[in-house]
């Protein structure tokens, strides 16, 4: 298979050339700056063992450079099959409380059959008792009074409230911007005690912008940005298009001042500029193969560059030059949202992703998750909530890309950001909007007061028929009277559940 700019790989390669070939693999790794790709000619080794690098993975794309490749996996053999098939797309028509109570009620009519039948008795042996058994009315009067008892006793409300309140929860999650495609996220959100999430593209934007522009050289950092610009416009990569649109912020416009531009083996651009020598890319591509140096008495100031930054080196005449940081930008409201969540119940919020252990502390550090995993790939996620839902916890993953796909699967609520991959969303209980994660909150304060009023209803339903039930059986209240307060009680517990859950207040 040749590979060009630009191409959709349709199959898992090895690859056997490889000329400057960078594949963006943000659809199954979730990270958005294209991976250098290296030919490989051992063919001993299955896909997934050995160098990840000579391999190039389907539905990935060519973000520059050629290659030639051999098709080692096509379909469900896939990285991306693979993912597909350890998705659990099984539906379910009721919610586990549903279930609880559908069991409950059935328990509950029961026992009502065995009350009613015992009273029946009861009122039959004091007929006899008091010579009346020869009057029908008497029968009549006891059959009554057990079929009144039995009406009272009946928890149809049960199941009614809590679909009623189901509905209302349901209908202010969608004022919220948020889908509900399974109805057990409803109340099982209200029940959770671990956040799991992806970084990119969940905390983060997944959009790299250039963060700063350190000079080495004595050189404006402004003329640095300027070259740089004039060397990366003619390549389609996501680091490129940062820099160039870092020139056009800054309203830094260049000409064309360069010979002709040419890819470097290993991750690099190199050209003249004004009869110098002007390369820029990775560290190995600057330090390692052009054997570029830092300049005496730069050395302290190389040291502190940003560590959550990734690092665009240039160097002019074999001297760094200087360093462009560029960073996958945080979402503002992150680490105020995670924040909210740990205030609204949650016990312990997780952080996994496939980038560098390096980036991934700096980003927990930040929006302060109390664990992080790096460099985790999509079973790992899933394997990792599995293991939390084993330990007896309720687990929520949040992610918007094919990788997080198994592990929104096997968890008790997947929530997808709505500008994800549309398998993240297809697979997910609940969709978010993706513009800000606030709606995460207004989610779990829903649930909590969801959940709240569904058990205040259960409690108040189930006593209040208690209550019915033994003042009948005592003879304090009529059969008649016990049905009326039983079925009025019904309607005022409906009607009182079909209110606003939560008050636009409460959610600032």
């Amino acid at each position: 298979v040749i590979l060009e700019e630009g191409d959709t790989i349709g199959a898992d390669l090895r690859l056997i050339e490889s000329h400057n070939l960078k594949i963006i693999e943000s659809s199954l790794t979730g990270e958005s700056v294209p991976t250098e790709k290296n030919a490989s000619l051992v063919f001993s080794n299955p896909v997934g063992i050995g160098d990840r690098l000579n391999l190039a993975y389907m539905s990935t794309t060519v973000s520059y450079g050629r290659g030639l490749g051999v098709v080692v996996n096509t379909g469900m053999e896939t990285e991306i099959g693979k993912i597909a098939t350890s998705i659990d797309m099984e539906e379910e028509n009721e919610t586990p409380l549903q279930k609880v109570l559908a069991k409950l009620s059935k328990y509950l009519g029961l026992l009502t059959l065995l009350i009613v039948i015992l009273v029946l008795v009861v009122d039959f042996i004091w007929i006899f008792i008091d010579g009346k058994n020869l009057e029908i009315e008497a029968y009549i009067e006891a059959i009554l009074s057990s079929i009144s008892l039995a009406v009272a006793a009946i928890p149809e409300g049960l199941a009614a409230v809590v679909t009623i309140v189901l509905a209302i929860g349901v209908q202010r999650m969608a004022k919220a911007n948020t889908i509900v495609r399974k109805l057990h996220s409803v109340e099982t959100l209200g029940a959770v005690s671990v956040i799991c999430s992806d970084k990119t593209g969940t905390l983060t934007k997944a959009e790299p912008t250039v963060l700063d522009i350190v000079s080495f050289n004595g050189m404006k950092c402004k003329e640095l940005l300027r070259i740089a610009a004039c060397l990366e416009e003619h390549f389609p990569h996501s680091m490129a298009k940062a820099v160039v649109q870092a020139a056009v912020d800054r309203n830094l416009v260049h000409e064309e001042l360069h010979s002709e531009v040419e890819y470097i083996v290993a991750h690099g651009i190199s050209s003249m500029i004004e009869n110098k020598k002007v390369v820029i890319g990775s560290y190995h591509f600057v330090f390692e193969d052009e054997q570029c140096t830092i300049p005496e008495g730069k050395e302290e100031l190389f040291e502190k560059l940003p560590e959550e930054c990734s690092h665009l080196y240039m160097a002019i005449e074999g001297k760094l030059a200087g360093v462009i940081c560029i960073e996958d930008p945080l979402r503002e409201e992150a680490k105020d949202v995670i924040k909210a969540l740990k205030a609204a119940g949650i016990k312990k919020v997780v952080m996994m992703t496939g980038d560098s252990d390096r980036t991934a502390k700096v980003i927990a550090a930040k929006v302060g998750v109390d664990e992080y995993h790096a460099e985790v790939l999509p079973e790992d996620k899933a394997a990792f909530v599995e293991k939390e839902k084993a330990e007896g916890r309720k687990v929520i993953m949040i992610g918007d890309g094919i990788n997080d796909s198994p592990a929104l699967s096997a968890s008790n609520v997947g929530i997808a950001i709505s500008d994800g991959a549309q398998i993240a969303r297809e697979i997910a209980d609940v969709t978010i909007e993706g513009d800000h994660l606030h709606g995460l909150v207004t989610l779990k304060h829903i649930s909590n007061h969801l959940m709240r009023r569904i058990h205040n209803n259960y409690r108040f339903i189930v006593g209040f028929n208690a209550g019915l039930i033994g003042a009948g059986v005592l003879g304090f209240i009529q059969p008649t009277t016990s049905a009326v307060l039983h079925n009025t009680s019904t309607l005022c517990i409906g009607l009182r559940s079909m209110k606003n859950l939560v008050s636009e207040e409460e959610l600032q």
